[in-house]
């Protein structure tokens, strides 16, 4: 398997970032980290060996982003409004640096992958509804689509504009909507341990069918818990129902 790592100084963030590449050809999957977590975790913790068919057979290309969520909204010594802020930083820095890094990449397709586990599965599902010109699909595993566990009832308009569940109920556009609608969007939460986002999940889902978007909210059992064994099991399971 093709492993590259790269590293540039980023204008958006005014700081190094880095990122991990896996595979040389397939559809391009960008990977948001857990709560504050790096670039290398997707690794670390198994998910990379456990996509490793689809890489191997050059169905799927992994760029795996690091994180500034303690920065951002993990930062609970900043007011919500400088969180959102930065947080828009980060927004830039995955627009204007790393979509052009993946188009720059040998071997790279249009139309992205979003994914992560737990707050990945957030960033994953806020930057598709976000930038439908960029992800043509999402796996979000174990997500929640509000920012309440950061900002409590603050809202401001950055804030606003990235919590999926008070933006999608008014999304009306039909630039967006036609975009969706001709996209993967897959949404997966366990009843077990730890797993708090189901009732965001349901309701992400019942405002995308309201509007005609389809979207495959699909729910594990009571055993599966909100963590990594899980999430191993759950990844290649989606990505074998993508026509990758």
């Amino acid at each position: 398997m093709n492993v590259e790592y790269h590293k540039w100084w980023s204008p958006a963030l005014n700081r190094d970032m880095e990122v991990k590449v896996y595979g040389n050809l397939g559809k391009a999957m960008v990977v948001f980290p857990s709560s504050g977590g790096r670039f290398y975790e997707y690794e670390d913790f198994g998910m990379i060996e456990a996509c490793r068919p689809f890489i191997e057979e050059g169905k799927l290309k992994i760029f795996s982003l690091d994180s500034v969520d303690y920065e951002s909204w993990f930062n609970h010594d900043a007011h919500p409004a400088d969180r959102a802020r930065r947080h828009n930083d980060y927004d830039r820095y995955v627009t204007d640096e790393v979509r052009p890094f993946i188009e720059n990449h040998p071997g790279s397709s249009s139309g992205y992958l979003a994914t992560g586990c737990s707050l990945g599965a957030y960033h994953a599902a806020n930057f598709f509804f976000r930038h439908p010109d960029i992800f043509d699909a999402v796996i979000a595993l174990s997500g929640l689509y509000s920012l309440h566990f950061s900002v409590g009832d603050y809202m401001d308009d950055n804030v606003f504009f990235n919590s999926p569940l008070a933006y999608l109920p008014g999304m009306e556009d039909p630039w967006y909507l036609d975009r969706y609608r001709e996209s993967n969007i897959i949404l997966c939460s366990g009843q077990g341990a730890w797993e708090n986002g189901l009732e965001e999940a349901q309701a992400v889902q019942a405002i995308l069918d309201a509007k005609g978007v389809p979207c495959w909210l699909d729910l594990w059992g009571y055993d599966v818990n909100h963590d990594w064994p899980w999430w191993r099991k759950q990844m290649p399971y989606f990505l074998g129902k993508l026509n990758l």
